[in-house]
This record gives C-alpha cells, structure tokens and sequence, in this order.
C-alpha cells in the first residue's frame, strides 16, 4: 500500500473552515426570481453543478464526488430542477421543505440534523420552513466527479427570462442585465418537452421517506471499531448510505442503493479519540457540532488542524490518521468514495491493545471475542486489521 505523509501546508489546504467559505449568489438562473434571490451557494470539494464560471472552489481536487452547500433565509427557495447523479441533501441547521414530482406535487419535511437522497432524474426543490427565522445551510454530496450539470424544469426558465437569465446549450448562465450577450434562440438552452416530463418515474411520499435518515433514526454502533474498546476510546459509528468502514456485521445501511460513495454519522465523545488508522479511500469529514482534532501520519511525522463546527476536511486516500473531539462531543459525517464496503487498516499497537482486551477482528474484517476463534481465524483477522 502507498503511504501518504501530508505536510501541515497540505493539511491545512484540504481543511475548509466556516470563515473559508467563499458565496456565490448568482450560480442558478433563478437567483434574480422573487424568493430565490438571497439564496448562497457554495462549493467546496469540486464544481457540483454551479452555472456560474464565477463560482470559487475551495478544493479543486477530483474526490469521486462533489461537497457543496446552500444557505438560505427562511422562507426562501430553491426551484424545481433535475440531476443526473446522486445527490445527497445533510440538514446542517434548521428545517426544510422537499418538493418533488413533475410539478413538485410531493412534499417532505425534515429537521436539522436529518439526511435524504433523492433519486436521480427527478424534478426537486427545496425551501428553508424553519419556525424561527434563521439563515438554514444544507450540505450536499452530489455524485461522481462531473456532475453533467442539472435541467432546470421549464417554469423555471419561462421565469428567469423576465429577468433577464438564460442559459447556453453548454448549461451556463447567461445574465444580459449583467452585460453578457443574448445569443441566438437555436443557442439557448431549451425547456424539457411535457412528453419526457411525463415519463419520469414518479415517487411516492412513502417512498421518499425510506430515502431520508432522521437524527432520531440513527442507529448508532458502539462496535463499528476495533479501537472501540480501548480506554478513552469508544467512537461510534451510524450507517447511512452504502457500506462504510463500519466494522460491526450487524450494521446495515438504511440506504443501499449505488451512489457512488458512502455515508455515516461519526460521534466522540469530549476527549476521545479514534486511534490511529488508515484507509485507501479518500473521505471526506463535514463537522456538525462540536470540534474535531485530526492528526496526520505516523509518529515522528504528525501533523494537526483544528476542525470546528461546519467545517469540511478532505482526508487523502493512503494516509495515516487518528481523531479526537475537543470542547464536547463532535457529530459529523463521513463520506468515502466507492460503492464497495471500506476497509480500514489499524496501526499495530492498536491491534495488539485490543488483543489483550479479548477484541479482535475476524477474517472478514469484523470485530469479534478473539477468543472464541481458532488460531487460522485469529491468524487471518490480524492480517485483514494490518497494513499490508
């Protein structure tokens, strides 16, 4: 396996703190209709589906997937439009009406910290519907590393040309009040026909609600790790979307189908610590409360940053790392690229700890009583926990 050594430099460059975030309040055409116009986007890691060539990137970088978020008033709304991979919605704070259906005639509403896929090639929109009036932000992880852009349902086009918006057959933002110049008709980007509207699937609201993952929902594993049992360990683990690096067998993701990456809650409790690991995926960690330490490589080599609440950290896939939460417990998610089950590998102290506390993992890379097995098994677990 390659080993990664990150220097503080890079490790600082792939943390995205709240103060790094950098707005864009015109990467839709409906950022000038009324309702819409206070809505900020953001991308972190990679482009998502912005229209705007202004719009800035934090981290650049080709991850498998996109993180971006939109940060909206109460009140305020994000109209009907289509993807064509995944797309992820993680409610950071407050509360938020999901539209979807042909018309939006489908609706859900989730609370802060509550998670939902939505299917691909299905009309969705969104509004902040929180009761106090704040500023809501949603994360998104949207598939793959071009996204192809989004369709814009025709509603929302008729509308934004009456103020002046358009978009190019190459799906990008024409904004003629702005300056920029009004191409031809056959050069514009042209509405959906009602025919292919028609034949989209449609969900049922039943249907969407087995996509979404409450707070309350979660179902948290104190065995998801081998270091679990380790004193001033005892990370858990909440399974999501897809196979993570969840390490309990019982565990099973609410949401199975292919995304292209997974995703799991992660929580430590105030001064604990996940012990050093590795893991030849990259990932990515968005802090929902609380404040998370990371530190890079193997002794001798370490390096740290501070991740504080709404934070992004994009971990390089090959590298050594181990967390800790400071001033209280720390909440985030963690996403990891592939559909495939992870594999984390464990630094060998950590094996050999967990060894004189009858912990272990099997050959299949779960944790386990090490002593009920035989020795092959034995044998065959500490080979799967080690760096090869």
């Amino acid at each position: 396996m390659r080993n990664v050594i990150l220097t503080q430099e890079e490790a600082q460059r792939r943390l995205v703190r709240p103060e790094d975030r950098v707005s864009c309040s015109v990467a839709f055409i409906d950022c000038k209709l009324p309702g819409s116009n206070l809505k900020q986007n953001y991308s972190f890691i990679g482009p998502g589906v912005t229209q705007s060539a202004s719009q800035i990137v934090n981290i650049p970088e080709a991850h498998g997937f996109n993180i971006g978020a939109a940060a909206m008033p109460k009140g305020v709304t994000n109209n009907l439009h289509l993807h064509f991979t995944a797309e992820v919605f993680l409610i950071h704070k407050g509360s938020w009406c999901f539209r979807w259906g042909a018309n939006g005639e489908h609706t859900a509403e989730l609370t802060a910290p509550a998670i939902l896929s939505i299917p691909t090639w299905i009309f969705r929109g969104f509004t902040n519907v929180s009761k106090q009036d704040t500023s809501g932000m949603v994360f998104t992880v949207l598939g793959g590393d071009n996204t192809g852009g989004i369709i814009w349902h025709p509603s929302v086009l008729h509308a934004a040309r009456e103020y002046g918006m358009y978009l190019s057959r190459d799906n990008m933002l024409i904004d003629v009040n702005a300056g920029d110049l009004l191409p031809a008709e056959a050069d514009l980007l042209q509405p959906l026909g009602p025919e292919y509207i028609a034949a989209l699937r449609d969900y049922s609201e039943q249907e969407m609600r087995s996509r979404a993952v409450t707070g309350e929902q979660r179902e948290w594993s104190y065995d998801a790790l081998l270091d679990a049992v380790l004193p001033d360990h005892g990370a858990q683990l909440a399974p999501v979307i897809g196979f993570g690096i969840s390490q309990d067998r019982n565990s099973t993701p609410p949401i199975v189908n292919p995304h292209g990456f997974s995703v799991e809650w992660l929580r430590i409790k105030d001064q604990q610590h996940v012990g050093l690991h590795y893991c030849p995926d990259i990932q990515v960690l968005m802090v929902f409360q609380g404040t998370l330490e990371v530190t890079y490589n193997r002794p001798g080599e370490e390096v740290m940053i501070i991740a504080e609440e709404g934070s992004v950290v994009s971990v390089p896939a090959g590298c050594w790392r181990r967390y800790r939460a400071i001033d209280g417990e720390m909440d985030a998610t963690l996403t990891t690229r592939g559909d495939h089950r992870k594999q984390i590998y464990w630094d060998a102290e950590i094996i050999d700890q967990a060894r004189q506390l009858d912990r272990c993992v099997d050959p299949d890379g779960y944790t386990t009583i090490a002593s009920i097995l035989p020795a092959t098994a034995q044998r065959a677990g500490q080979a799967t926990a080690r760096e090869m």
